[in-house]
């Protein structure tokens, strides 16, 4: 359980990237919450618009040629200060929900927001489950980071196999 409520996410998605679909029920949850984007410390001016939605489907080859494929959303924040008010959840949700009606939105793709002032270049980001703080919805943005697959696949068996910290062991060699 997190600050919104019961919502069930994936620990992985708790540390640090979510889907729309995770992002879509928490906000579900205070539809009348003020939704705050924060990136680089601080938080989205209270003006920000969301500016395009695109879902794409990827098809690639990994730095170990193997063959990857992939679904993403991104929805592009347009940092500015030009509203009376702040959008709130249940907007955003809306605004995404329009966009359904016209594409189709995988709710488990990976989810990217591309976040610029319409000056400084567009940074990509990924965002972590929103935390409810006061009345207001806030969902922090990191900088999506550029990984190797096939050194990730690794490590994640060799973890999974390591025999001196494995869940059965009962000490830890250190």
């Amino acid at each position: 359980m997190n600050a919104l409520g019961n919502i069930h996410v994936p620990a992985a998605a708790m540390a640090d990237d979510i889907t729309i679909g995770e992002l879509l029920e928490a906000l579900g949850h205070h539809p009348s919450s003020r939704l705050t984007f924060r990136h680089d410390g601080r938080p989205l001016r209270k003006g920000y618009h969301v500016t395009e939605v695109k879902a794409g489907d990827f098809a690639g080859l990994d730095c170990g040629a193997n063959p990857e494929a992939w679904t993403e959303i991104f929805v592009q924040l347009w940092d500015v200060d030009d509203a009376p008010e702040q959008m709130t959840a249940g907007k955003f949700a809306a605004i995404i929900g329009k966009v359904a009606d016209h594409l189709s939105l995988d709710r488990t793709a990976r989810l990217t927001f591309e976040v610029s002032d319409g000056i400084q270049p567009m940074q990509l980001h990924r965002a972590a489950t929103p935390s409810m703080v006061a009345d207001e919805i806030v969902v922090e943005l990191s900088p999506r980071p550029a990984s190797c697959k096939p050194r990730d696949r690794w490590l994640a068996e060799q973890q999974a196999t390591s025999s001196c910290c494995a869940p059965e062991n009962s000490q830890c060699c250190r």
